[in-house]
């Protein structure tokens, strides 16, 4: 354990704590994932059992870093052991042991957004009525949010019972094609420790040493998870920052964190503020900002780094003017320092203000690349053989089989996938079990018939083959693809050429991610599905982005770290946005705003518009109420000299900085 005494006295006493509810207040840039892996090394050099821990993170990327930390610091053997990943995949592997209590099978598809939104389609489409009306996504979001509050639709009086029915018909045709989606991960996994005690006991006994990462992060039933994980030794250790909790919008409860307490009574408390990211002016320009949210656990960061160029704040004339001086700053910089592109990062409020950015850099060929861009496995050629494998583990899943019943085309038409729903629907029986019904084919003609048995056998045979023990499974696959000549159908459906040159390159490295898994992991191709479905975190990535400046959102910057920032567009309006004056979310607003500072390691600029243009014309704005919290001794506000088109002087500078304090009041 040599490499424990690296760390400093804070870490080295969150490491050290072992027995008991622990939690970790571990502010930006302070080492937090160090500290997680370096107390599992602990725990295993006193004695811990490898398959008594198990950490848990809320991404793929975030689980794979971890583990690959802990194999540095461990044995090979013990690493394999210890269980690390998200919230989700935890769930799936409890599941698939237990969820027969719970009437479903163990083999139960993952359902992801896009298969939600199909399901949905279908649902209403079947039961509304000619006058009435509801939005796919809508519903979507309304059952999630029903789901997360003990299953029911309220509505109000008076109104369509429409989304009600929807619910409770997807939730039937859920169950029938024994089939899950996300919410229900992590809702069936607390009602099966709630309703089946000794399950639960067998996972506390199971998992003695429990971490939780990004605690601020989770929700109400990722905190009941916890607990019932922690329920009878409570050695739980949670490492967060309530400072960066940005996620109320879709869950996250911030209440987790500040009331740890409530539930695990007389926690040991360590804060982390030792930053080893940032220079000493931007953390101070951050503590300024937070310090004024009213409900926090205090905290202020510091450094070792030396205190580094001031923060830049630069009032623009106009969006125009921002995009220009924001580009031709990071050339300048990139020309004299010769940096690589990617050392600099453009941060935003709203995915709108990207497009001037991208046409100026592409205007001066710099390169750049959008984080959170389409996923490679959202693409339609890539869902089309996810689909099949999905109905090869679980011929069930209708959803998927809809997909696949005629792509490539092989005469199975629309009349008949339309018969083949109504009998399912009428006899409660899957489609797949429809489909090879003595009665059904006895409706078709003779040609339709063959082509349904034939697609029936096909599915029939490679299920027996992907599911022996010792399966070749990307092997397999290839021979499938050649079997259904899917690469014929690429080539009939795209317009050109180099399209399904393209589309079929994806194929091929589906394939390759497949033999991958295989060579890593023993789960077989329900778990490599399973990870696919799960992992939400991978990035669609151009030849030419491996170089480029950075251009992402506040809240896709989280966890990211650039040398040289940019945080535009910090205007009333837009960061805070104009809604959360309305829904009381300003301090999550301030937050935000927080994490976008933390993000800077050497320099950071800050930029607002005299005025911006807003569908179609020239609106004024004013500067976020947020910059008058910045501490002057650690910020350089400076105007930008319109006539000349450069900064101004420094007297115009002051003149300026005292305006828009007095603005700002």
């Amino acid at each position: 354990m040599a490499r424990f005494f690296d760390l400093n006295p804070e870490q080295q006493a969150a490491v050290k704590c072992t027995e008991g509810p622990l939690l970790v207040l571990a502010g930006a840039g302070t080492g937090k994932t160090r500290v997680i892996t370096m107390r599992i090394a602990y725990l295993l050099h006193n004695g811990a059992k490898p398959e008594n821990i198990l950490a848990v993170t809320f991404t793929n990327k975030a689980a794979n870093e971890m583990r690959a930390r802990v194999a540095q610091l461990v044995e090979k053997a013990e690493a394999k052991k210890i269980t690390i990943c998200t919230f989700h995949s935890l769930c799936v592997r409890i599941l698939r042991q237990d969820i027969d209590r719970l009437g479903y099978k163990s083999n139960f598809a993952i359902y992801d957004e896009g298969d939600q939104l199909g399901l949905i389609r279908k649902i209403i489409a079947r039961i509304s009525a000619k006058n009435e009306k509801l939005d796919p996504n809508q519903a979507k979001n309304l059952i999630s949010r029903a789901k997360n509050a003990q299953w029911k639709i309220k509505e109000p009086e008076g109104e369509s019972s429409l989304p009600a029915a929807v619910f409770h018909r997807y939730q039937e045709e859920l169950k029938t094609a024994n089939a899950v989606d996300f919410d229900d991960l992590l809702i069936l996994t607390v009602n099966l420790f709630e309703n089946h005690p000794d399950v639960a006991e067998k996972w506390q006994t199971r998992f003695r040493y429990i971490m939780v990462d990004e605690f601020q992060d989770t929700n109400g039933l990722q905190l009941e998870l916890v607990r019932y994980l922690g329920g009878n030794h409570h050695n739980v250790c949670v490492v967060g920052d309530d400072d960066q909790s940005i996620y109320g919008w879709r869950g996250a409860e911030v209440a987790n964190i500040l009331e740890f307490e409530h539930h695990f009574p007389n926690p040991e408390i360590v804060k982390l503020e030792q930053n080893y990211r940032s220079t000493a002016s931007i953390l101070g320009a951050a503590n300024s900002v937070i310090r004024h949210n009213p409900r926090r656990r205090p905290k202020s960061l510091w450094s070792q780094n030396g205190g580094g160029e001031k923060v830049t704040v630069m009032q623009v004339p106009d969006d125009h003017e921002e995009t220009g001086y924001v580009v031709s700053e990071i050339q300048k910089r990139q020309l004299i320092s010769g940096l690589n592109w990617s050392r600099f990062a453009i941060i935003f409020r709203m995915n709108s203000q990207s497009r001037l950015l991208e046409e100026s850099l592409r205007r001066l060929r710099i390169p750049y690349r959008i984080i959170g861009g389409r996923s490679f496995f959202e693409r339609r050629e890539i869902k089309d053989i996810l689909a099949y494998l999905a109905c090869l583990t679980n011929p069930s899943d209708d959803l998927n089989l809809l997909r696949i019943i005629n792509t490539p085309a092989r005469g199975i038409g629309s009349s008949t996938i339309e018969l083949a729903v109504a009998e399912s629907n009428q006899h409660k029986t899957s489609v797949f079990e429809t489909l090879r019904s003595p009665a059904f084919r006895e409706l078709l003609s003779s040609r339709t018939r063959a082509a349904v048995e034939k697609f029936s056998e096909l599915l029939d045979r490679y299920e027996t083959e992907l599911l022996q023990p010792l399966a070749n499974l990307s092997g397999i696959v290839e021979k499938l693809l050649v079997e259904i000549d899917y690469t014929g159908e690429l080539r009939r459906s795209c317009k050109t050429q180099e399209e399904a040159l393209n589309r079929e390159e994806n194929v091929r490295e589906l394939v390759r991610t497949l033999g991958d898994f295989q060579l890593r992991s023993t789960e077989g191709l329900t778990g490599f599905l399973a990870e696919v479905t799960l992992d939400q975190d991978r990035e669609e990535k151009s030849e030419n982005d491996s170089d480029g400046v950075t251009l992402i959102t506040f809240h896709a910057a989280k966890g990211l770290e650039f040398p040289h920032v940019f945080l535009v567009g910090i205007e009333e309006g837009i960061l805070p946005h104009d809604r959360s004056k309305l829904d009381g979310q300003l301090d999550e607003e301030r937050r935000l705003f927080y994490v976008g500072i933390t993000r800077a390691m050497e320099s950071l600029t800050i930029t607002h518009c005299a005025s911006r243009m807003k569908y179609g014309s020239a609106s004024p704005c004013h500067p976020s109420i947020f910059l008058k919290d910045l501490d002057p001794e650690c910020v350089d506000v400076v105007s930008y000299h319109v006539i000349a088109n450069q900064p101004a002087s420094e007297g115009t500078a002051r003149t300026h900085f005292a305006k828009m304090r007095e603005l700002l009041g």
